[in-house]
């Protein structure tokens, strides 16, 4: 049996978290100030336009696997003018960053082979 995980309704899912961001502010409101205050700061740049923003902020969010940001950059990155071509090759380089890191956690099996008596 296979399980699909796909998200069929970004705009759902995007209500339903920001339903539960608001439930998650009432909580905790300095966190959630907190968490606003880092967005703000980080998306206020003098060297880098908000579509390479994005851009970035896109190739993060499947390295994280955060679907939630994958939902908020992918709006803000079609509202800043990237390509569906321009976003393939940012993936292209989170494709290739994940992979670099589980070659290079592969050469950690290897140190701890040659530690654990070898």
């Amino acid at each position: 049996m296979t399980t699909d995980t796909r998200i069929e309704d970004w705009d759902n899912y995007s209500a339903g978290l920001r339903e539960r961001g608001k439930e998650l502010s009432a909580l905790h409101p300095e966190l959630m100030k907190g968490f606003g205050a880092l967005s703000r700061g980080a998306s206020t740049t003098k060297h880098l336009d908000a579509k390479t923003r994005e851009m970035i902020a896109l190739a993060v969010a499947v390295t994280t696997r955060c679907e939630g940001c994958i939902d908020a950059h992918a709006r803000k990155a079609r509202a800043a003018g990237a390509t569906k071509e321009e976003v393939a090759e940012a993936l292209g380089v989170a494709i290739a960053l994940n992979a670099g890191a589980a070659l290079t956690y592969s050469l950690h099996v290897l140190d701890a082979l040659d530690g654990a008596g070898g």
